[in-house]
């Protein structure tokens, strides 16, 4: 296979990322990324999108300065309380029983903010925040 057409990073004398080591697809004039409008508007509570993060799967979709790859993490053994803010004041949109999973996308401040995750919610689970000690990592 081909050398992608641009270096991703050009220091001198480097070479080029062959296709086959690279994440990237073939793009047709068909298929071409182009800004046509504006974003959908991403629904409230149940897109991951903010203003400044979107998870990755939406990238073609929301336009944001980031897209973040989830962070598998499940609630802990007393269980978890998603947020509509990082905030312990903040109004509760629902408790999370032990082991359910929540994809991260984001974390500051003692809150990780995501998408509750698994086969009850599929793609489009509640979104909020989750202080970090109610958390556990879990396996990919």
């Amino acid at each position: 296979m081909g050398s992608i057409s641009a270096p991703i990073f050009d220091f001198g004398d480097s070479s080029h990322v062959n296709r086959a080591d690279a994440y990237v697809r073939t793009v047709t004039a068909a298929d071409e990324l182009a800004l046509t409008g504006p974003s959908p508007l991403a629904q409230a509570g149940r897109s991951p999108v903010r203003g400044d993060l979107a998870h990755i799967r939406l990238a073609g979709l929301h336009f944001v300065p980031h897209y973040a790859v989830p962070m598998p993490h499940k609630a802990g053994s007393d269980g978890a309380t998603l947020r509509a803010a990082g905030q312990a004041d903040a109004e509760i949109v629902c408790a999370l029983g032990p082991g359910t999973g929540f994809a991260v996308l984001d974390m500051a401040g003692g809150w990780a903010w995501g998408q509750i995750v698994g086969e009850d919610h599929g793609d489009d689970g509640p979104v909020g925040y989750i202080a970090l000690e109610q958390l556990e990592t879990a396996a990919a």
